[in-house]
């Protein structure tokens, strides 16, 4: 047994951040537990560092592996990608660094989230980053531990400028910088990556410096099993090693940073919850929380794919395959402005058969669809049923159809192909994330399907139809309202920004977990930092706004660390 002041659960987008910003007080003494793999510096796996990340995306190596989601209310329950690794969900993501618009974090403040308004939120914004193409000024930062940078116009293949035209012929305006431009448009995308390798929350704020702070221990391959709570009071934590040793971790204070599906889950295990809820699987509530692993969102999303002929594929050995998106308004009666989003890749996948394909994701920004995590049993090693309830609102349903014509319309002024048909919906099913694993049998396999393709089109169209499309047809569903809606019901899934299932808010909302500065309601010595807090998903990736929120809060928590010495130092 060992005792720390602060005990941090999950070295993920906000554990990191918090570890790097607490232990620079050489007197605070932090331990930073994660279930995965470490990633120290000058060892970070070549894949994780690859500007490319669909292979360790679509691997098992660095992912929760039992962590499922029902993505609506009928969907069979699908591997919902997590990241177990040091990094966490920075460490597996698609990079993208966007921070959202000021109208999400202004709504935060005006519901009870006092002190997170765009104001609020844009110095830590700039505090975490070093924006290359746009350093410094009232927008962002130039010394943050985050390189973010874009790939702008001029060096874009051809992909991008076909897709840029279709964009343009639909009246949609050109901007430079989608963090600091918040109207609709189209833009290059930022992302979090420096000469052309992907940089994790483990890499900016771990480096070597910080872990060779002595009051600083980083532990991996440590699962938390549960908090150890004396009445409403955490204690500490009790992990379990790969070898099933248990250890205990006492704490000043514990804070689960452990993401949106694991945290409310820790929580009920420790007692955190609704009551009636717990007291049915067997659990003494120590707090009547109703509210922790409700308000579960994630943007809902579809992909579509576009046969590129050779002038538009892009060399392998390039790897950054996504450079642009857009956020786009969908005029769904009642509806906000920018409320889809829109980005592209010049490569579906990481093998000769995706080379051949472009990549679009579609989403809605902004959901009105809520779901929930909940407990399958008490037993930590069970991972939390959790149903994402994508479609649950009907409006967010609109909003897709809208986008899907949309998008029809870009790829039609687009230039990127003679012939509609090919132009088709793709999901992303079990089969295609089988394919999309990195290996010698698919390299095999996916090599001969990418020579098929370049056959003449009546056999590529039939190639589509058996491997992809099973028959459906874009032009058939752009031209069928029932058809498309039955389509975005069968396909539509999360893109992995959980997030709102501890959402912090004022003292007199019930449903509100915690307060402003993440510390668990009806407790001490817990906290909760990570995007778990997000009263409703920004418009953007979550990491960004996660390692904000870290920054915000670690902020907080050093004051209040300082104000209470002084006032002890005072007292003698």
């Amino acid at each position: 047994m060992d005792r720390f002041d602060y005990v941090i659960v999950g070295g993920g987008s906000a554990g990191c951040v918090l570890a790097h910003r607490l232990s620079a007080a050489p007197s605070v003494r932090v331990a930073l537990i994660e279930a995965g793999a470490d990633t120290p510096p000058g060892a970070v796996p070549a894949a994780i560092l690859d500007s490319y990340p669909m292979p360790v995306f679509c691997g098992e190596a660095y992912i929760w592996p039992d962590l499922k989601a029902k993505a609506t209310q009928h969907a069979a329950p699908r591997i919902y990608e997590q990241g177990r690794v040091m990094g966490g969900g920075s460490s597996i993501n698609v990079q993208s660094a966007n921070r959202g618009l000021p109208r999400d974090y202004d709504e935060w403040a005006a519901n009870g989230a006092e002190g997170w308004s765009w104001r609020d939120v844009l110095p830590y914004f700039r505090k975490l980053e070093r924006d290359v193409n746009f350093p410094g000024g009232e927008l962002h930062g130039s010394g943050g531990p985050m390189p973010i940078r874009r790939i702008m116009p001029k060096d874009w293949p051809a992909f991008c400028h076909a897709f840029a035209k279709g964009l343009r012929a639909n009246g949609f305006a050109e901007l430079q910088d989608q963090n600091g431009e918040f109207g609709d448009g189209f833009f290059p995308g930022a992302f979090s990556n420096i000469d052309d390798k992907r940089v994790s929350t483990a890499i900016a704020y771990l480096d070597e410096a910080t872990r060779k702070r002595p009051n600083l221990s980083v532990y991996a391959n440590l699962r938390v099993e549960r908090i150890v709570m004396e009445g409403a009071k955490a204690l500490g934590v009790v992990a379990m090693a790969a070898n099933g040793e248990r250890l205990r971790f006492d704490a000043g204070e514990v804070v689960l940073s452990a993401g949106a599906l694991q945290s409310p889950a820790m929580l009920m295990r420790a007692g955190i919850g609704d009551a009636s809820q717990l007291v049915g699987m067997g659990i003494p509530c120590v707090a009547d929380l109703p509210g922790v692993g409700r308000n579960l969102q994630d943007h809902p999303s579809l992909t579509f794919c576009h046969f590129l002929e050779p002038r538009f594929r892009m060399p392998l050995a390039r790897r950054r395959a996504s450079m642009m998106a857009a956020r786009m308004s969908s005029g769904v009666a009642g509806c906000d402005e920018s409320d889809l989003y829109l980005s592209s890749a010049t490569r579906a996948a990481w093998h000769a058969l995706g080379n051949r394909l472009g990549l679009f994701f579609l989403w809605c920004n902004r959901p009105y669809s809520r779901g929930r995590v909940q407990l399958a049993s008490p037993d930590a090693a069970v991972a939390p049923r959790v149903d994402l309830n994508l479609l649950d609102d009907e409006r967010d349903l609109q909003r897709l159809a809208a986008g899907v014509r949309m998008l029809a319309r870009v790829v039609d002024a687009s230039g990127l192909g003679r012939d509609s048909r090919d132009f088709f919906p793709a999901a992303f099913s079990p089969r295609v994330k089988a394919l999309s694993r990195a290996g010698d049998g698919n390299a095999l396999l996916t090599s001969m399907l990418g020579v098929l393709l370049d056959t003449p089109a009546p056999v590529r169209r039939l190639l589509i139809e058996r491997f992809f499309t099973r028959g459906l047809k874009m032009a058939a569903l752009i031209g069928d309202e029932r058809a498309l809606a039955d389509f975005i019901r069968a396909n539509v899934f999360g893109v992995w920004h959980a997030s709102g299932t501890c959402r912090m808010g004022g003292a007199q909302d019930r449903y509100a977990v915690t307060d402003t500065e993440g510390r668990v309601r009806g407790t001490r010595g817990l906290r909760v930092v990570d995007a778990s807090l997000m009263p409703r998903l920004p418009s953007a990736n979550t990491n960004i706004p996660t390692i904000m929120i870290a920054e915000k809060i670690a902020d907080a928590m050093v004051a209040q660390r300082g104000a209470r010495a002084a006032s002890l130092a005072a007292a003698h």
